[in-house]
């Protein structure tokens, strides 16, 4: 059996996620889908506002086969590490295909790119020392960079599909199999718009309808099971955990705060002094912010902050990574089955005191995911598999 690989959010899923699916399958000529998907914390540094199980379920419902969780120390990160943990499961997987959506405004020779960026890493790296600029943010720096060394390349950081399809590609030329890239251009629904066309909307659309009870207009934009799913809740966003990272920042010391992955540069300061005066999670990311520091690397901080983790967290999680299975159709299990004794990492159907090791870092953040709503039910103990039949 051929699988294509995806690497998704699904925040929540909805009809462009499904049209990914099938193009997906179509344009492979694979049997079988496999998502890689992060858990309840997403790569821009914010809570899922439907738990992992259920925005899983929505997957397989809609033409997925087998969904793999992307654990939160690779989803909370930005494009090059949130990337080389996707490509590393779909590897693993051994994936003949990744299919990702891309905003560029022209075409593309992703591996191409993806070739001369692991071909000449150290120049890369010495054209960014070179360029070195405090006034500006790391995409921005990058951008320079590839404008000089690379410039027949569209690089647009208001284009993140985009920039995520160059991370994947960086990242899928470090392999001996390489996957077959197949880039699939955004249609309508632009990233992060909030305009909703006919039967198309991005997620951000679909998010802000959901939260504001806004049921007539989200109804034509996305599947029945997602539809059913919003309306029955439990939703959360970042309000609902704010009054947790507001504890966290004002209880720890800058010493405690500074253990934090990702606190450089006195960054606990700012956090600590912002935070006595912020009524709201928005209001707190505006007073922090800066031109060096993104509203996404506050936010992905803020993550971290609330779930405690240290960088030594992050790496011993790397190190143990696993394929942890959510969900998978027939032929999704079927699959998996053929890959029992060839896949590049231990499969994980459930959880064990033997295999705690590959938990850790995912059972707390679950956990804490869990505060935002008394209603969430539980995410790991006792969760077996999603099981659906072939459609």
């Amino acid at each position: 059996m051929k699988a294509c690989g995806i690497i998704v959010e699904y925040n929540p899923f909805h009809k462009g996620h499904a049209y990914h699916v099938q193009k997906a399958r179509e344009l492979s000529g694979a049997e079988v889908v496999v998502a890689v998907m992060s858990g309840n914390f997403l790569q821009r540094g914010e809570p899922a506002i439907l738990d992992k199980w259920t925005r899983a379920k929505q997957a397989l419902d809609n033409g997925v086969d087998l969904v793999v969780e992307l654990p939160v120390a690779w989803a909370v990160q930005s494009a090059d590490y949130f990337a080389r943990g996707g490509i590393k499961l779909l590897q693993a997987l051994n994936c003949h295909s990744l299919c990702f959506g891309t905003d560029s405004p022209k075409a593309i020779d992703y591996a191409a790119f993806g070739q001369f960026a692991v071909e000449n890493e150290a120049l890369i790296a010495a054209k960014y020392k070179e360029l070195a600029d405090k006034q500006l943010n790391y995409p921005q720096q990058m951008t320079r960079v590839f404008q000089e060394l690379y410039p027949e390349l569209h690089l647009d950081f208001d284009s993140p599909n985009h920039v995520l399809g160059l991370s994947y590609a960086k990242e899928n030329a470090k392999y001996k199999q390489p996957m077959k890239l197949i880039p699939l251009k955004r249609e309508v629904a632009h990233y992060n718009e909030e305009t909703i066309h006919q039967q198309f909307a991005s997620a951000t659309a679909v998010r802000a309808r959901a939260l504001k009870g806004a049921w007539q207009e989200l109804a034509p934009v996305v599947p029945e099971e997602t539809y059913t799913d919003l309306r029955k809740g439990p939703l959360v966003s970042w309000e609902n955990y704010w009054p947790l990272l507001q504890y966290r920042l004002i209880s720890s010391s800058v010493e405690e705060l500074r253990e934090i992955y990702q606190m450089t540069e006195g960054l606990e300061y700012r956090l600590k002094e912002q935070v006595l005066g912020a009524v709201n999670f928005q209001q707190f990311i505006e007073a922090v912010k800066t031109k060096r520091y993104t509203w996404t690397r506050l936010q992905r901080l803020s993550v971290y902050t609330l779930l405690n983790i240290s960088d030594q967290e992050i790496r011993e999680s790397w190190e143990n990574s696993s394929l942890r299975i959510l969900g998978m159709s027939e032929s999704g299990q079927n699959y998996l089955k053929s890959q029992k004794e060839a896949a590049g990492l231990p499969i994980l159907t459930k959880q064990s005191k033997q295999m705690s090791r590959y938990f850790e870092a995912g059972l707390k953040s679950d956990r804490i995911y869990q505060l935002g709503d008394s209603n969430i039910s539980d995410q790991n103990i006792g969760r077996f598999p999603i099981r659906i039949k072939n459609a």
